[in-house]
């Protein structure tokens, strides 16, 4: 299940994590983003207990989404041990984004 996640949460679930991190920064209005958000859901479902799936709304955490050079949504980036450690742009597939996690699993 994914996280909705706020500025003041981000340190916390993401950057302090004992376990990766998958991070969708996205938009309500951005059709790609709408396209990529079921296959988040799925990511989830696949990797519960070995991964974290947030989603950041970069138009309610602008500032997140500038500290992590968010220039194109949406975006996924995979956090682990609190550093950025793969970044995938523009609507991609579940194989996408499972090959992204599995060398850091």
């Amino acid at each position: 299940m994914e996280k909705n996640l706020t500025e003041a949460m981000f340190e916390e679930e993401v950057l302090k994590s004992e376990i990766p991190v998958l991070v969708d920064f996205w938009a309500p209005w951005c059709g790609p983003c709408r396209m990529v958000g079921p296959v988040i859901s799925e990511i989830a479902d696949e990797y519960d207990g070995k991964i974290k799936v947030c989603k950041v709304n970069v138009d309610e955490n602008g500032s997140l989404a500038a500290q992590n050079d968010i220039v194109s949504i949406p975006t996924v980036m995979l956090f682990v041990n609190g550093k950025t450690a793969d970044k995938l742009v523009g609507a991609r597939s579940f194989d996408d984004y499972a090959d992204m996690i599995e060398k850091f699993i």
